[in-house]
């Protein structure tokens, strides 16, 4: 009798246990957040992920009533910071701003990326922008006709430049080559501006920039626009053409964009509370202002994130087959 007693103590125990247990989240979840945030952007200071990163977090600070802290962790290309965010706690205090980069193009040609885009539970896509394609003054080729023409006359003659094995701009590379049935050497660098000082001073014929990098030296002259990477014109630089305007060209459609993160797991109040605070600061006229400024077009709030992505994945591992990258 007295054993009877005590097994079902035991089991009564066991079960306001596991009641309080199971309400954690949603007490966790009522308070969040309770301190400081900490949002991961796996570049350095002052590129292009760092920047939407913190125009991110002032924007869920002042939304949030919490710090959002920017830990800038390079290395990688974004790989160790994605991987840093893949492995913290599902609490909502460890989150990030990353690009394509890391979050869907890395696993697919480095067998020494150990997470998945399984490993995090997406908040939303803040902005996209293209990537656009130039030509060296010494190509003297002023269109993407002309650009088609000559390189597919000369197989294997000229080289295009992009920022890297893998990166988005060496896959919009390797896209244009296989619709537009080219033969080119792409002659990755270390970064944009060894790039850019190839391609004024004339030592390489073409170039793939993201259109933020771009610009400055489209503007002044130095590179001639054949064309961006999206299915349609820019809204930002409606004069430049899309290449997808040429038959040839017409399935081009690649760019690049960023995306808020957490890791997986996160609990779906916290999900909601961080993608409201998102959606709010993406609808800030401020906001878009600036992302504008900086060549981005400011996602769709309704674009779910986890399919994006997923289709993005899907559309790069074709390019990477096609290429044979590896990294």
């Amino acid at each position: 009798m007295q054993k009877t007693k005590i097994l079902r103590r035991t089991a009564v125990a066991a079960g306001l246990l596991m009641a309080a247990a199971a309400s954690l989240p949603a007490i966790a979840a009522d308070n969040y957040p309770s301190r400081a945030i900490t949002m991961v952007v796996g570049y350095p200071a002052g590129g292009s992920t760092d920047l939407v990163g913190r125009l991110v977090a002032d924007g869920l600070a002042s939304r949030l009533g919490q710090p959002v802290v920017v830990e800038n962790l390079g290395g990688a290309g974004g790989a160790i910071g994605a991987q840093k965010v893949a492995k913290a706690p599902a609490d909502g205090y460890t989150i990030m701003v990353g690009a394509n980069n890391e979050l869907a193009i890395a696993k697919l040609i480095n067998k020494a990326v150990k997470y998945n885009i399984g490993d995090f539970t997406p908040i939303g896509i803040v902005c996209t922008q293209p990537m656009v394609l130039v030509a060296s003054p010494k190509a003297g080729v002023k269109n993407a006709a002309e650009f088609t023409s000559l390189v597919a006359q000369n197989p294997g003659k000229f080289s295009y430049g992009s920022s890297g094995v893998g990166t988005a701009l060496h896959l919009a590379g390797e896209m244009i080559k296989e619709q537009g049935h080219l033969q080119m050497t792409h002659i990755p660098y270390k970064g944009v501006a060894p790039l850019t000082t190839d391609l004024v001073g004339n030592n390489i014929e073409f170039g793939m920039f993201v259109l933020s990098s771009g610009l400055p030296q489209i503007k002044a002259g130095k590179v001639v626009a054949l064309g961006t990477t999206e299915a349609k014109r820019s809204s930002i630089t409606p004069d430049i053409p899309a290449l997808s305007e040429l038959p040839q060209y017409k399935h081009v459609d690649i760019n690049s964009w960023f995306a808020m993160m957490a890791p997986k797991g996160l609990p779906a109040p916290i999900a909601a509370k961080l993608k409201k605070a998102l959606d709010e600061t993406m609808a800030s006229p401020e906001f878009r202002k600036k992302m504008e400024e900086t060549g981005n077009v400011v996602a769709d709030p309704k674009l779910d994130a986890g399919k994006y992505i997923n289709a993005e994945i899907a559309k790069y591992s074709k390019i990477v087959q096609f290429a044979k990258i590896e990294n």
